[in-house]
């Protein structure tokens, strides 16, 4: 017998909205123990993922000199550098937003699926996250933690085996 979505999904999904700052969002992850979350919009509906890999990339990027620069003369560079350590500081000021740092993009698979292809949609896109959707509404979410639970879980295993 087969293993779908629904016997392995983390049925209770914990969004974020998209206003919540970037601050915001990283204290949610923590108190959660979580690395990532779906954002919602204003009327609740999902509208994309937000991670700890998206606050780290955004914050490396933002102190990080562009492949231009290597370019520049010695001083031009140097200019440069003052001008984004100016750049970062001001918009450190200014409260970065989930929407400013989420993937809009939301791939999902119905309760029915069977793990199997969930495994390989993960594993070709290289998704850690993955929702559940039941007539078009999200019921729940299947991390690769969740996938685990198919070694994990004897009976499981068994099922999943040809």
């Amino acid at each position: 017998m087969t293993v779908l979505a629904r016997e392995i999904m983390t049925p209770s999904v914990k969004a974020v909205p998209q206003s919540w700052t970037m601050d915001q969002f990283t204290r949610f992850l923590t108190d959660h123990e979580i690395t990532g979350s779906p954002v919602s919009d204003a009327e609740g509906r999902i509208i994309g993922i937000a991670t700890l890999k998206d606050v780290a990339e955004f914050r490396w990027s933002s102190s990080r000199p562009s492949d231009a620069e290597q370019q520049l003369t010695p001083e031009e560079q140097q200019e440069a550098r003052r001008l984004r350590m100016f750049i970062f500081e001001e918009m450190s000021k200014l409260p970065v937003e989930v929407r400013d740092i989420m993937t809009p993009i939301v791939v999902s698979v119905t309760e029915d699926t069977p793990v199997r292809e969930i495994a390989d949609l993960m594993m070709e896109e290289h998704l850690h996250r993955i929702f559940v959707t039941h007539e078009g509404e999200v019921t729940g979410i299947i991390t690769t933690y969740d996938m685990l639970k198919l070694i994990s879980n004897d009976d499981l295993a068994r099922r999943c085996l040809p």
